[in-house]
């Protein structure tokens, strides 16, 4: 059993860790401003969705794997970078009127998308064997155990603050619909931003 000083002293560093605004949030906002509110918490949940594989891979040592080999970094990473690339791209070349909204995403579509995100960023499966086992006690149970109750823990706390992402920016999306096309542009900067990012990311 983790100890209770051990738990709060981890849910002290999480919520510091997901009240910083980092690329997931950016995400988020961007499809809750483009489709709205619902949009933008099919998203949050996809990304939690894709914190689940990585929450699955740490615990079962994949993660550092990955961190070993240079070949399975590379390939997560150019994966990552082309669908964020091809995201941004297809911001910036979909057709729509002048002045009207883009077509609305099916919302299971955007879920899958913010699984896809997640999952592609090498830097999140590197985070999680980084931060992870920095609170796993051998003397308190299985250490895979561990990690899966606190990647949970952590992953709770992401989903809420991404829902007050989510719906801030549809919020502010229902607003702004008459500069769809200016939003349509911006999601593109973002994506193409993610994807250089990504690109960027190290190994260490």
């Amino acid at each position: 059993m983790i100890p209770p000083t051990t738990f709060a002293l981890f849910v002290g560093a999480s919520l510091a860790l997901v009240l910083i605004p980092g690329p997931n949030h950016l995400y988020i906002t961007t499809r809750g401003l483009a489709q709205g509110r619902a949009a933008g918490l099919a998203s949050a949940f996809g990304v939690e969705a894709g914190t689940l594989v990585h929450i699955a891979a740490a615990a079962a040592g994949l993660s550092y794997v990955i961190s070993q080999s240079a070949t399975l970094f590379a390939i997560i990473k150019w994966a990552g970078v082309a669908y964020l690339v091809y995201l941004g791209i297809r911001a910036f070349t979909g057709k729509q009127e002048e002045g009207a909204a883009p077509p609305p995403q099916p919302l299971g579509k955007v879920f899958l998308e913010g699984v896809l995100v997640n999952v592609l960023n090498p830097k999140v499966a590197l985070f999680f064997l980084a931060f992870l086992p920095q609170f796993v006690d051998p003397a308190a149970g299985s250490p895979a155990l561990q990690i899966a109750q606190f990647g949970l823990t952590l992953l709770l706390l992401g989903l809420l603050s991404d829902i007050v992402y989510a719906c801030t920016a549809g919020a502010l999306g229902t607003r702004l619909n008459r500069h769809a096309k200016t939003l349509r542009y911006v999601s593109g900067v973002v994506y193409l931003g993610l994807g250089v990012a990504t690109a960027f990311a190290g190994r260490k």
